[in-house]
């Protein structure tokens, strides 16, 4: 019998946690909106299951106010990734959009603030999500002028993005991975291409700065890859939509050469923080300090054609 598809699964978590988040409530309260973290690989999904369940949710018999935050969406502007980029001649990872350091973090704290205040008699009954337009700049992208406003009420907020629930970690684990294979890619991985351990540091330091905005959230999905293919089957996914992009544009965007090359700079990423979703941030002893949304976590294993093939709880 066929597995019902990844929206059923995602759904019915939902409804399930936001069941048990008014229930923290009285009645007589008003009830802040249910965060969820959504995270993903490039490819994996994401951005399209989570267009769909706010579309499904909005609508009966649900009819609930979603809001989708994009991690994308916070990025910096144009200038200022040049101006960071120009900072950090050497740091290979910050040339670019993607990597922690890369995003607004003050301009999120605001948003996710805001957002869940925004439900309260006397706070503002609404709030502007930023767009980032990825197409300006011949693909470096920009912020636009103006984005999109959020009112109240609202119930769920849904954040997605490739690294949400990435943690810090230690030096010494800095070491011991950066001295370890990566699986499917080689034991020289991140030398070739030109990568160097100071840069993974720098964005550890950076990624600290994130901690803030998970601490909003009450629970989690996960769409990941399968743990004996972690990392190759993310080109074939990213490729695959810059073919379709491509296809639908008129040939714009980038070569297959620019997208593994694209994706080289995310693949530091998954190896030195993604396991810390739903591990936690790892602490000089060793121990793990977890995350808010331990015992509400959702994860969705997806094969190479992007079908399931196990659902867990985390």
């Amino acid at each position: 019998m066929t597995s019902p598809p990844a929206i059923e699964y995602i759904q019915s978590h939902v409804l399930e946690q936001l069941s048990q988040h008014r229930s923290r409530f009285p009645a007589s309260q008003s009830v802040p909106p249910l965060f969820i973290a959504v995270q993903g690989p490039q490819g994996s999904g994401k951005t399209y299951l989570t267009t769909l369940l706010q579309r499904s949710l909005s609508a009966p018999p649900h009819s609930l106010s979603v809001v989708v935050l994009s991690i994308d969406d916070l990025y910096l502007p144009h200038d200022q990734l040049n101006a960071l980029a120009q900072a950090n001649p050497k740091n290979a990872l910050l040339r670019g959009r993607g990597q922690p350091g890369t995003h607004d973090v003050e301009l999120g704290t605001r948003i996710l603030t805001r957002l869940k205040g925004i439900n309260e008699d006397g706070s503002s009954s609404m709030v502007e999500i930023p767009i980032f337009d990825k197409s300006l700049f011949n693909g470096e992208g920009d912020r636009l002028p103006e984005g999109t406003t959020v009112r109240r009420p609202v119930d769920v907020v849904l954040f997605e993005g490739w690294c949400v629930g990435f943690h810090p970690t230690t030096q010494e684990e800095i070491d011991r991975r950066w001295e370890s294979p990566v699986q499917g890619l080689g034991p020289d991985f991140f030398p070739s291409r030109g990568f160097r351990k100071e840069d993974i540091v720098d964005i550890n330091e950076r990624l600290k700065t994130y901690s803030h905005w998970w601490s909003f959230f009450n629970a989690f999905i996960q769409i990941k890859p399968l743990e004996s293919h972690p990392y190759v089957h993310i080109y074939k996914w990213r490729l695959q939509q810059e073919h379709n992009m491509k296809a639908a544009n008129g040939g714009r965007g980038m070569t297959d050469a620019q997208v593994e090359a694209f994706i080289d700079r995310y693949i530091p990423g998954y190896v030195f923080f993604g396991d810390g979703v739903t591990k936690g941030e790892l602490q000089s002893d060793g121990s793990r300090h977890p995350p808010p949304w331990i015992g509400n976590g959702l994860c969705i294993q997806i094969d190479e054609n992007r079908d399931i093939v196990d659902v867990s709880r985390f």
